[in-house]
């Protein structure tokens, strides 16, 4: 990633979504800084990559995503960034507290904020409409 400081963080952002999409989730580990702040929509914070790595495996187990309409944003000193996209995807299995799943389909505004430290992203804050998820797979 070369350019700017703004430059080099909107590639980073881009290139974590490329990973997400891809289902590449060692591509995504290695743009995350060891001690990554996660902050979980409308949750608590985990810190880690371990604890990133068991929070995608939830994930991987519950839900088939794919992010489209993505648009990132940077501050000039590329210190911090965002992104707003469109959810397209399906619950396959039940996450704990949440409707039962049956495959049921979903298409969810949603976005994230990162803070990026030495060239690698230091916190994902993630934020989507939980009462729309849930109305939409009800």
């Amino acid at each position: 990633m070369t350019g700017t400081p703004q430059a080099t963080a909107l590639q980073l952002v881009q290139a974590y979504y490329a990973a997400f999409n891809a289902g590449d989730r060692d591509a995504m580990l290695a743009l995350l800084t060891d001690d990554v702040a996660h902050d979980l929509n409308q949750g608590a914070r985990e810190t880690g990559r371990a604890a990133f790595v068991a929070f995608m495996q939830r994930m991987d187990a519950s839900y088939r995503e794919r992010l489209e309409d993505i648009v990132v944003m940077a501050s000039l000193d590329g210190a911090r960034a965002a992104a707003e996209y469109v959810v397209h995807g399906a619950y396959i299995a039940d996450d704990a507290g949440l409707p039962a799943a049956n495959g049921q389909r979903y298409v969810l505004p949603g976005g994230a904020f990162f803070d990026i430290r030495d060239g690698r992203i230091a916190r994902v804050t993630n934020y989507y409409n939980l009462e729309d998820w849930i109305a939409q797979v009800e």
